[in-house]
């Protein structure tokens, strides 16, 4: 089995934001790795790691970072694989990571999701394979499927929740 997402986080202090996405991709069935990468202190290994993703079949590349929060800028100006980035809460409330990975030169987009919303960062990886794949799509489907699913037994309890002036 062979990789296709390669999740990459700055240091394994991120990991606790990051399981959601490996757990998202586990229960999709996506091949994924799992590294640690410092654009700061491992530049090489980065470099090393950005420039073979396309030939190792790696499809789209998650990157979380804090701070600086260079490494998915950095990556993704070495590879012409779609890059996803997670700005991580470590300072600032996150929002210096988020302003540091949106705000990418042009020529180099980096996909930019909600500060440690690697949840959101697995889905979009997902969308983005499955557009070839009608096995991924459908499986895709089924989660946001489920996620509709959720409000609707949500209203459903709510419905049965009694209040002397609530009117639904």
């Amino acid at each position: 089995m062979k990789p296709v997402v390669s999740i990459i986080m700055g240091s394994t202090s991120d990991l606790p934001v990051m399981e959601k996405a490996a757990r998202f991709l586990d229960e999709m069935e996506i091949p994924f790795e799992i590294n640690a990468l410092s654009a700061h202190r491992t530049p090489e290994a980065v470099e090393e790691f950005a420039t073979n993703a396309e030939r190792n079949g790696i499809k789209v590349i998650i990157a979380a970072a804090g701070m600086a929060a260079h490494l998915p800028g950095v990556i993704a100006s070495m590879t012409p694989v779609p890059v996803i980035g997670v700005p991580v809460n470590a300072s600032l409330q996150g929002m210096d990571a988020l302003l540091a990975i949106v705000q990418m030169p042009p020529g180099i987009p980096v996909a930019t999701v909600g500060i440690n919303a690697s949840l959101n960062a697995a889905i979009l990886a997902l969308q983005m394979i499955a557009t070839g794949d009608a096995a991924l799509m459908a499986k895709l489907k089924n989660y946001k499927q489920g996620l509709k699913n959720k409000i609707t037994k949500a209203n459903e309890e709510l419905a049965a929740v009694s209040f002397k002036y609530k009117t639904n």
